[in-house]
């Protein structure tokens, strides 16, 4: 009896849940169909304000962010349009004393989360860069394809995309090459210590305006750098424009071969790294006196001692042991003699 009561109640109690959904599901139909209405009103608002600040340049980044909040807006206003609905005795007030009790957990589990998310709007708000700035970050380097709320993803020269979470950007340096409209390249030239510098650095300045892509205003500039180990440097410094990775490259192709093609065809040597070893014969009777060393030490004010080949130097070490063994024989013979 008592399994057959419990069985009943179990059954009764499935019944009255069936028959509350059943009584419940026009709400439940109808709740969907706010909530979907309320869904594709969010996207339409979005793009709506996109639409109004995509022909301001400096307006785009703050379209973005005011569509996207005002998205949200709508999707959660829908969903508690939705839950009333439903559960006609629910509250807004019920479900914001529910979040301000778990928000701390929220906070704690969720805090990379939180953390990427104010960094993109403040980087939306703040515009370091904007979509389709070039952009160098760390060791990556590439085109911004889209800033979002989480991350910000980047399209590199050799077609990866990479993907950088946005607290990371906010919180480290990042060079922007498109921020402004002109860029400045440079390069190193090495000439030879015998050419005229004032002729190579004339020639240089020749060759780098002959160049279309490189500007007249600001100017060309050549400047002496350093006096190198077997090149005199001089650093040719020119800008174009735009600035962008594909317009730099191309510039620096023309203007680097323009300068080799002008100083080549003028005499101007462009050397190679050179260097000269000298081998110490420690052979020499003179080998640990620095005052009579030939090969990297002066020799002050006494004769500099000739250079000897392999073969000398042997055979004069040769005779000095021969010398050498020569006197302890004599020494020897003596000492028999004595006896």
């Amino acid at each position: 009896m008592n399994i057959q009561a419990a069985i009943t109640a179990a059954w009764d109690k499935i019944g009255g849940l069936i028959n509350s959904f059943i009584v419940m599901l026009p709400n439940i139909v109808l709740a969907l169909i706010v909530f979907i209405l309320f869904f594709f009103a969010a996207r339409w608002l979005k793009l709506l304000v996109k639409r109004l600040t995509r022909r301001h340049r400096q307006a785009r980044n703050l379209g973005m962010v005011l569509g996207r909040l005002a998205q949200g807006t709508v999707i959660l206003l829908g969903l508690f349009v939705a839950l009333s609905i439903v559960v006609p005795t629910f509250r807004a007030g019920d479900l914001v004393q529910l979040l301000g009790i778990s928000g701390v957990a929220i906070g704690f589990a969720f805090r990379d989360i939180l953390q990427n998310f104010l960094a993109g709007i403040l980087i939306l708000l703040t515009e370091p860069f904007k979509i389709e700035d070039q952009i160098v970050f760390k060791g990556f380097e590439g085109t911004v394809e889209n800033i979002e709320t989480r991350a910000t993803t980047i399209r590199t020269y050799d077609g990866r995309r990479i993907v950088i979470p946005n607290s990371e950007l906010f919180t480290n340096s990042v060079t922007v090459n498109t921020a402004f409209e002109n860029r400045r390249l440079e390069y190193d030239v090495g000439i030879g210590y015998s050419d005229d510098i004032k002729e190579a650095k004339r020639l240089m300045l020749e060759a780098v305006h002959s160049v279309d892509e490189v500007l007249k205003d600001p100017a060309a500039d050549v400047l002496v750098m350093e006096l190198a180990e077997s090149t005199v440097n001089i650093r040719v410094r020119w800008w174009i424009k735009p600035p962008r990775r594909a317009d730099s490259l191309d510039a620096r192709d023309k203007v680097l071969a323009a300068i080799k093609n002008k100083l080549t065809a003028h005499g101007i040597d462009l050397p190679f790294p050179t260097r000269q070893i000298l081998f110490h014969d420690q052979t020499e009777e003179t080998d640990g006196d620095r005052n009579r060393q030939r090969e990297g030490w002066p020799a002050g004010n006494q004769e500099v001692p000739k250079s000897r080949s392999i073969s000398d130097s042997l055979k004069r070490l040769a005779e000095i042991r021969a010398s050498k063994n020569g006197d302890s024989s004599n020494q020897n013979l003596t000492a028999d003699d004595g006896k």
